[in-house]
């Protein structure tokens, strides 16, 4: 199988990530961040469980704890807290931070050479990133920024140790094991959520279904797969695409503005994100900082 298809299949999990910020404002406003991020998480692993039929051993038990913890509890609790309190927008770019922290994750963690050119290819897609947000509409929150930074440090060490713990099963069984690993951690925490469980409705069901099963289950899949087969900086350099989808799916279902220079951004990240996948797929130059000797 080829590295285009691998970041093509890769590349599916964010465009569907950036549908998280307006499934949950428009299907589960009345949930409470822990409550929608415990039955997104526990629900889904367990289905997963059941088809699949393994269960981690020995070491793979607290490292699944780690990585559910980095990947879903914590990640997902601040990535929905963020949603409640910033525009769609505004809360994934946040997520333009994670490249920078993996590749320094990756340097530390796997001895991985940072590149320059990567460096170089994820600021400009920050600053492509901060073309779609800065409208009159994106206000700051100063919790909600602070949550969207920490879930993104979350998610980026969890990438790093996906990489480097790589139990010997395939994605499904991993993602199985990592989601119901979250879902378990945030379920002692159930009772203190907000959300008086009565109250769901049929929206908010379809809502939790579709982040269940497709935002996570299915995205997770994918997402492990590509880490397994590209290098972590690449696989996360990926996740500049889900601010794009969030923006233009809330242009097309929630009549959020498009200007030209948010299409300017669109085009500047998409450039980052093909050049950061060129320089990280060249091989490491003699500058490149934090080389590895051979």
């Amino acid at each position: 199988m080829t590295r285009s298809h691998d970041l093509f299949l890769t590349a599916l999990a964010p465009a569907i990530w950036g549908s998280s910020y307006i499934v949950t404002t428009q299907f589960l406003p009345n949930l409470d961040p822990l409550t929608i991020s415990l039955l997104r998480a526990l629900p889904a692993g367990l289905l997963l469980l059941l088809l699949v039929r393994q269960l981690p051993q020995g070491i793979w038990v607290p490292r699944m704890l780690v990585l559910g913890a980095l990947n879903f509890a914590i990640f997902w609790s601040l990535l929905f807290f963020a949603a409640y309190r910033l525009p769609g927008g505004v809360a994934a770019v946040m997520g333009a931070l994670q490249p920078f922290i993996v590749i320094f994750a990756a340097r530390g963690l796997l001895g991985t050479a940072i590149r320059p050119l990567s460096l170089l290819a994820i600021g400009a897609g920050v600053l492509g990133v901060a073309l779609l947000i800065l409208t009159p509409e994106a206000k700051l929150d100063g919790l909600g920024v602070l949550a969207g930074i920490l879930g993104s440090a979350s998610m980026a060490l969890g990438t790093v140790l996906s990489r480097k713990w790589q139990p010997p099963v395939p994605a499904l069984t991993f993602t199985a094991w990592q989601l119901t690993a979250g879902g378990l951690l945030l379920l002692p925490f159930a009772p203190f959520a907000e959300t008086d469980w009565t109250t769901l409705t049929l929206s908010n069901l379809i809502g939790l279904g579709y982040l269940g099963l497709i935002g996570a289950a299915l995205t997770y899949v994918l997402w492990l797969r590509g880490i397994a087969r590209l290098q972590p900086a690449a696989v996360s350099v990926l996740g500049l695409l889900s601010p794009i989808s969030a923006t233009v799916l809330g242009w097309l279902f929630v009549s959020e503005t498009l200007t030209p220079g948010q299409v300017i951004g669109m085009v500047i990240v998409l450039a980052s994100v093909v050049a950061g996948q060129y320089a990280l797929r060249r091989p490491v130059a003699a500058t490149a900082i934090g080389k590895v000797a051979a």
